[in-house]
């Protein structure tokens, strides 16, 4: 547990950069909707997501089935709430600071909501998706240790 938050934003580093990068691909490349954007390049970055945290972070050797559907659901509200909450924010940050281009909503947007995603979506890894695989390594270390 003492690491895994450290390795949960090493993880989230390489995702972020998969992700981002794709997403702002999309969305000024190839001028995808904000909302397209940001779940193809979520989706694209959730798949590096699982694999390394499954496997690096929180070091889980059960079966990929229960992980994964937990996973997808979790991805699935944190996405939704923070790419709602980024784009409500930016669009009220830009109201109250008029300096800004109003053209920049979606891609300050896009930066809230990936930094609200990061928080909510560890989480949700930690306490839902990989939560057995965490209890039994702290146990292997403790045995005494309370979960």
């Amino acid at each position: 547990m003492k690491y895994s938050f450290i390795r949960f934003l090493i993880v989230g580093v390489i995702n972020t950069i998969v992700g981002l990068t794709t997403m702002y691909v999309l969305l000024n490349g190839f001028r995808f909707s904000y909302w397209w954007s940001t779940l193809l390049g979520n989706i694209v970055g959730a798949g590096v997501s699982f694999i390394l945290n499954r496997n690096f972070t929180f070091k889980n050797d059960s079966a990929i089935g229960g992980s994964l559907v937990r996973f997808v659901m979790v991805i699935g509200i944190c996405y939704f709430v923070s790419y709602s909450l980024g784009l409500k924010l930016a669009i009220w940050l830009l109201e109250k600071l008029p300096v800004v281009p109003k053209e920049f909503a979606k891609d300050l947007a896009v930066l809230l909501g990936t930094g609200i995603y990061t928080i909510l979506n560890y989480l949700g890894q930690k306490h839902f998706v990989f939560k057995e695989a965490e209890k039994r390594r702290i146990l292997k270390t403790d045995p005494n240790a309370d979960t």
